[in-house]
């Protein structure tokens, strides 16, 4: 295939609640849909997932503009691709900007199902036919309020409940759930909040059982993560310390963790994330698709991912309606009793609206 056209769209959509981390709270998902067209007119669709703040990594959505403008769209437009797997050769000059790398990356891999006539799940190497959903619920203003939204979602079906915790939203919280949800999946994600000074507060929470703790300490961080997995029985999971598979081999051999979340823009794209996922499978260490409150083009590229063999816990990928009033795909992501279904059509599987998408549209610019 040769990209003789892309076009990048500054999205603006509200989500129906607000999301709170320990960084901060907020309301409007601000990203980059890139639309790559081919020689044939096809379309292929890709999602930046960088926020607006650098919050979560170093890289915003106005960086990933820049990078995608002045960099990564000149090094690939008009390239004869054979394969996807050559984007991240062609843009391997360029260090990290990863979610920048990904967006572009996920629109070749989208346009070349579809030139096979084969679902993105199966270009991939999956074989599910359905994958398990968890739920990932920022930091609430009360426990009462996060103890009925934890209800909500039993109700509905999710396999898993993620909470975020931060120092004085920790131990106390966990105890709550406990008493009213004895028996449900649930996991603790700390966004980095806590030190090894903290050893015996994250001790502490073995005590509830929870399938792991994702990313305690520091965001760059394998050595004290390795230290702090011998003091705990609870399994670590590495989150924004994984950004390639050399970062996943250093950390399976230090120890670091037991378990490992793969974000496809954390990681640089899909190519990337087979690797990982494959280096993981060989160390039996369990991998699971984190969310990054993805619109429906994103939402479909991690259910797609979800299929291969070694992604055995249930996802942050919840249905559209979890966060959107109206989402930008047909039909929608949807969830019925903790799973969805893996679309089978050619390419990601879910139909890109245009007048939704044009709705939602704050600037946009073709490059040709």
């Amino acid at each position: 295939m040769k990209l003789t056209k892309i076009i990048l769209r500054h999205l603006k959509m509200r989500m129906k609640s607000p999301f709170a981390t320990n960084f901060g709270s907020f309301q409007d998902k601000e990203f980059i849909l890139l639309e790559a067209e081919d020689e044939n007119g096809n379309s292929g669709w890709g999602e930046s997932v960088a926020f607006y703040t650098p919050w979560y990594t170093e890289e915003t959505m106005k960086t990933n503009w820049h990078m995608l403008e002045d960099f990564l769209i000149p090094a690939i437009l008009n390239k004869h691709i054979e394969h996807p797997d050559e984007v991240s050769e062609l843009l391997s000059y360029i260090r990290r900007n990863n979610m920048a790398k990904s967006a572009i990356e996920g629109a070749v891999w989208d346009l070349f199902a579809q030139e096979k006539g084969i679902s993105l799940a199966t270009a991939l190497g999956g074989k599910k036919n359905k994958i398990e959903v968890g739920i990932s619920i920022g930091i609430q203003n009360t426990v009462d309020d996060l103890l009925k939204l934890i209800h909500g979602y039993v109700n509905e079906g999710y396999k898993r409940m993620k909470v975020k915790i931060k120092p004085g939203w920790d131990l106390e919280v966990m105890r709550e759930i406990r008493k009213c949800f004895p028996n449900v999946p649930l996991m603790a994600d700390a966004n980095s909040a806590y030190t090894l000074n903290d050893i015996k507060l994250l001790k502490a929470l073995d005590e509830f059982n929870l399938m792991m703790i994702e990313q305690p300490l520091a965001s760059d961080d394998i050595i004290d993560h390795a230290k702090l997995q011998k003091e705990i029985t609870t399994p670590i999971c590495l989150d924004e310390s994984i950004h390639s598979y050399e970062d996943t081999r250093k950390a399976i051999e230090l120890g670091s963790c037991k378990i490992i979340n793969i974000k496809i823009g954390r990681v640089g794209g899909l190519t990337e994330s087979i690797k990982i996922h494959n280096l993981c499978e060989e160390h039996n260490i369990p991998v699971w698709c984190g969310g990054m409150l993805e619109s429906g083009i994103g939402r479909a590229h991690n259910i797609a991912l979800t299929t291969l063999s070694n992604f055995v816990m249930p996802g942050d990928t919840a249905g559209s309606s979890r966060y959107w009033e109206k989402d930008i795909v047909d039909p929608e992501v949807s969830v019925e009793d903790g799973y969805i279904t893996v679309p089978n059509k050619p390419g990601m599987g879910y139909k890109p609206n245009r007048e939704t998408i044009k709705q939602f549209t704050v600037y946009e610019k073709t490059y040709s």
